[in-house]
């Protein structure tokens, strides 16, 4: 093992995610058209499917402490990224829709691990006046995975299968560069700590983080319908190729860049202002597409803004979330990207009834209202108790 630098680590970080969150969770939606009509997938059950992640992820995710404890730092982040590949082969390889969802829930599983154990590796690598910066960094990128899959999907166009092979032989590289950088665990250290500062847990704390995860769920429901059905919006209900739809799909993993920046806008404009300017930027992402999905420009910008917003409020939740259980950095991103990951769930079939009954266009407006509730709820909330 190689000692790791803030860069490094920074690095690296972004790279697993980009991995477990970016190609094996999120990239589903981009290809999800192509696969319902090889499958014959209902919107219905489309959003099933698109639940499904967000469901084993709250399973590992909750696991996810008690696992690093018992493995360690670099063991837990090989077995997510070899999680990531397994269920990328699976979707691969599928012959039908059951197996195609049991590809889905094993790369939920893999994301579950890697934020707290990424979270992990920061605290002891990365010096406490950067913990916030290198989190934010590592956290966004999920945006890196999402970029790429642009040009997957303009060189294999309909050809799924060959992209998601491809993405399966990225994550046994990035399994090997854990193994190799991230450090081994010090039990004998570090354990006994840590039990006694979880048990020295302060009832403010609980009670900020319950508030916290509160906010996280309702932005989990907000933003499900983009992830789910967005692509499928402007293919279907557009009518524009898959090609636009990368290059839509870029310009989410490229605005979603600006979520590395979440500590700084913490630092410079305060918790309140982020949280809601980013809720805010969502809702605007989801009126520009319910107002016309066929635009390929106003597509752009609707992607770009999703981006910018979601890899924003998850970098929030992530550093807010570990500032306010700063003695134990793994449990710190659990209850609130646990609790974004729930209303995930309960937004995705909810936006696919929607969509099978009354239309992207309703289902947009409706999810981007919801959104800027939220947003209002953020200000009074976090205003007043976090």
């Amino acid at each position: 093992m190689r000692p790791l630098t803030s860069v490094g680590m920074a690095i690296l970080g972004s790279g697993v995610i980009a991995i477990t969150y970016g190609l094996a969770r999120f990239v589903f939606g981009l290809f999800l058209p192509a696969m319902r009509d090889e499958m014959t997938i209902r919107p219905a059950m489309a959003g099933i499917i698109g639940a499904l992640p967000f469901l084993s992820f709250v399973i590992a995710i909750i696991a996810a402490p008690a696992i690093t404890r018992f493995l360690g730092v670099r063991q837990t982040a090989v077995v997510a990224i070899v999680l990531s590949m397994t269920g990328l082969i699976m979707i691969a390889l599928a012959p039908s829709s059951p197996i195609l969802a049991g590809g889905v829930l094993i790369c939920g599983l893999s994301t579950g691990l890697s934020s707290p154990v990424m979270a992990e590796a920061v605290y002891r690598i990365v010096p406490a006046s950067l913990r916030g910066r290198v989190n934010a960094i590592t956290n966004a990128g999920t945006s890196v995975g999402i970029a790429f899959a642009m040009p997957a999907v303009l060189i294999w166009a309909e050809a799924w299968r060959s992209a998601y092979i491809g993405f399966a032989v990225l994550a046994a590289l990035g399994a090997m560069g854990a193994l190799y950088y991230l450090p081994r665990e010090q039990r004998d250290v570090e354990q006994p700590q840590r039990r006694e500062a979880l048990s020295s847990v302060a009832p403010w704390q609980w009670f900020s983080m319950a508030r916290l995860s509160g906010l996280a769920a309702l932005t989990g429901v907000a933003s499900a319908a983009y992830w789910v059905f967005a692509p499928d919006a402007v293919m279907t209900g557009g009518g524009m190729a898959s090609s636009q739809a990368a290059w839509m799909w870029l310009a989410v993993g490229v605005g979603g860049l600006a979520g590395g920046s979440a500590g700084d806008l913490i630092a410079r404009f305060g918790a309140v202002a982020t949280h809601a300017g980013g809720l805010v930027v969502i809702a605007a992402a989801l009126a520009l597409l319910a107002l016309d999905p066929s635009n390929f420009l106003q597509a752009l910008l609707s992607a770009a803004l999703f981006g910018a917003g979601y890899m924003t409020l998850t970098g929030f939740y992530l550093i807010r979330g570990t500032e306010i259980m700063l003695d134990t950095p793994s449990l710190g991103p659990v209850p609130p990207l646990l609790a974004t990951s729930i209303g995930q769930i309960m937004g995705s079939p909810l936006a696919g009834w929607l969509v099978g009954s009354q239309g992207y266009n309703a289902t947009f407006t409706i999810f981007a209202a919801l959104s800027l509730g939220v947003s209002a709820l953020g200000v009074w909330l976090l205003h007043r108790y976090i």
